[in-house]
């Protein structure tokens, strides 16, 4: 297990947000956690401890009045840690390579790869195209419905048709390096991780996955650990004290160096 951090970005400021609330319309989310520090703080502080892997995410449509502001945090970001952060967020494969130019070790991809609920084949082969697999993370982030977990794409607002399954996961494993999946019913509330997902997850295993939603305590990362079987990496984000949580920094990376 590796601590993946996370650098979120809305309207402009560095936030943690309840992930479920989130919604273009007025651009509004309920937040735990409003920043007075820009993303390159948080990019240059996560590199003082050699600390790979971590994401930011836009989390403004294109069309925001926010957006310029918010992708202007993003690409200092990145360009601040150089091979050290991933990016999300409006990612396709007309703009990707941009971010990659700018430092991203990888792009991430949910709604450009899906159509009216359904993947959408095409895109997933252009955006292969024009990155590779190897800079190429699909984010798989999903909510419960009818007791399975569906993906949902457009910063987590719509349901698709696909439910993460072992058989999703064997059909995009061959066109990314690794999958980031949040919990978004549980994503910012702090209050313990999706059981049945982290189990399904770690059972399957074949490349990086990193699990995001709902980690609140020490016990939740020793109980995500057990269920993942030591496979999954897991980012932290409310709970966080950098972020006004309860879960200190440096104890978390000494857990995860144990």
């Amino acid at each position: 297990m590796r601590f993946r951090p996370c650098i979120d970005i809305h309207n402009g400021k560095v936030k943690q947000i309840i992930g479920g609330s989130l919604t273009d319309e007025f651009d509004r989310a309920e937040e735990n956690y409003v920043s007075e520090l820009d993303a390159k703080y948080y990019a240059k502080f996560y590199q003082k401890d050699h600390l790979k892997g971590g994401h930011i995410i836009l989390l403004n449509h294109e069309d925001s009045s926010y957006y310029k502001e918010t992708k202007r945090q993003a690409v200092q970001a990145l360009n601040s840690y150089r091979g050290g952060l991933q990016i999300g967020g409006g990612i396709r494969a007309d703009n990707a390579c941009y971010y990659l130019e700018d430092g991203a070790s990888h792009v991430i991809v949910t709604s450009y790869v899906f159509k009216n609920g359904r993947i959408d084949i095409n895109n997933l082969e252009r955006i292969k195209s024009a990155v590779g697999k190897e800079h190429l993370v699909i984010d798989l982030s999903c909510r419960q419905k009818n007791n399975e977990y569906y993906i949902v794409t457009d910063r987590w607002q719509k349901f698709t048709d696909v439910t993460v399954s072992e058989e999703t996961l064997d059909f995009f494993k061959d066109y990314c390096d690794e999958f980031l999946i949040h919990a978004v019913d549980v994503e910012g509330q702090a209050s313990g991780i999706e059981i049945k997902l982290a189990k399904m997850l770690g059972a399957w295993g074949k490349i990086p996955i990193t699990y995001a939603g709902g980690i609140g305590s020490f016990h939740d990362l020793e109980l995500l650990k057990s269920l993942g079987e030591n496979k999954l990496d897991v980012t932290i984000g409310s709970a966080l004290n950098l972020f006004g949580g309860n879960m200190e920094y440096r104890k978390v990376i000494e857990f995860m160096n144990q």
